[in-house]
């Protein structure tokens, strides 16, 4: 299969969504990868490293495009890249649909077959790619807050560990997934007193057993949430309804009811954010204050270490991209459930419920829109 790699347009985003150990991998298969020049530049990969591993260097993008059956990608294609959009292609890409309107309507009229990497599971149902990026932003995410709820950032300087005597600053954390179960881990290793909140009650459980040092978990509800806002330093909101808007947990007057000089860092705010107020921000402008509450809403953090990110992420996006070029679409798509559903549009069609859902459009059957056999229709 012909595979091309694009560097990325969207602003603050340095990953690249294939390193060179993976490019190597799949031309030793006999696979022909593309890759545009200056792609991996941002998470110190050179040029030079992709032709050693195989890869065929062009500094022409749409001929990345043009040339490829399979374009691997980190964020959703740009407007400037809508045009390379075509009927034949498959896409696979980080592509946050329900808010993005402008590129679903892009993949339709395109009839392309869109991959949501965020969608993507495997035999267990786990999202294996979402995972991997999930992990950092869990563990960069106390951080980012330690450091805007220091004064010279604007915060209302509190160390999140305390002193001797003075007690620590307290976090908490709505959502106990993978970003909100890695962001507990690392905010109680700096010596916070953390509540995290969920709705299942056995990822509570889950936490519970770790024995975490000065972790509180708390069932979801509207009362619960409230009340562990307005008493918090540093709000993490670390939701994620895969396929769908994420709901606004905290509404604008509880966040007025915060503490001044608190932070709040949403990660799910490339689909929509839990937090009412909440807007998505680029690493080179990543705040904005609002009630007097500092909000940090980029939407690819772990772009913040690109190095360490690209290689995670091309670890996790490798299997896919394998068996898709080894196999083909259709029989990749016959064979693994997980992966029939990382499929978002096709041929003209939304093709996932739940997208189809949030948008108001009408769902089709992957079965009745692509070939596939008789026995998954």
């Amino acid at each position: 299969m012909r595979i091309g790699v694009v560097k990325e347009l969207t602003p603050g985003e340095s990953r690249v969504a294939l390193a060179p150990h993976a490019v190597n991998e799949l031309t030793r298969a006999g696979h022909r990868v593309v890759v545009e020049a200056g792609a991996g530049e941002a998470s110190s990969i050179s040029d030079a490293d992709y032709e050693q591993a195989g890869a065929r260097l062009t500094g022409d993008l749409s001929s990345v495009y043009t040339d490829s059956e399979l374009v691997a990608k980190v964020y959703g294609p740009t407007v400037e890249e809508h045009q390379y959009l075509r009927e034949g292609l498959i896409l696979v890409s980080f592509l946050s649909l329900p808010v993005n309107p402008k590129l679903t309507q892009a993949l339709l009229d395109s009839r392309c077959v869109g991959f949501a990497m965020e969608s993507i599971r495997d035999g267990r149902g786990r999202f294996p790619i979402l995972t991997s990026m999930s992990e950092i932003a869990g563990r960069l995410v106390p951080q980012i807050g330690a450091h805007y709820l220091q004064r010279p950032s604007g915060g209302r300087g509190i160390l999140l560990g305390g002193a001797v005597g003075v007690k620590p600053g307290h976090v908490v954390i709505l959502g106990c997934g993978i970003v909100g179960s890695g962001a507990a881990r690392m905010a109680s290793g700096l010596g916070a007193h953390i509540t995290i909140i969920d709705r299942d009650l056995d990822r509570l459980r889950l936490i519970e057993n770790s024995r975490l040092r000065n972790v509180t978990t708390l069932a979801a509800s509207a009362m619960s949430i409230e009340d562990a806002v307005v008493r918090a330093d540093l709000l993490i909101g670390a939701v994620f309804v895969a396929g769908s808007r994420t709901p606004a947990l905290v509404d604008r007057a509880t966040v007025a009811e915060m503490k001044p000089g608190s932070v709040i860092v949403d990660v799910d705010v490339d689909y929509g954010g839990c937090v009412e107020p909440s807007r998505p921000t680029t690493l080179d402008d990543p705040i904005f204050v609002e009630s007097g509450v500092t909000h940090y809403c980029v939407k690819n953090v772990p772009a913040a270490v690109p190095v360490t990110a690209t290689r995670a992420l091309s670890n996790a996006l490798l299997p896919t991209i394998r068996h898709l070029a080894g196999v083909g679409l259709i029989d990749a798509l016959n064979s693994e459930v997980g992966l029939r559903r990382g499929v978002a549009v096709a041929e003209g069609r939304i093709v996932d419920a739940a997208l189809a859902r949030t948008v108001g459009s009408e769902h089709h059957q992957i079965s009745s829109v692509l070939p596939l056999h008789s026995e998954v229709r």
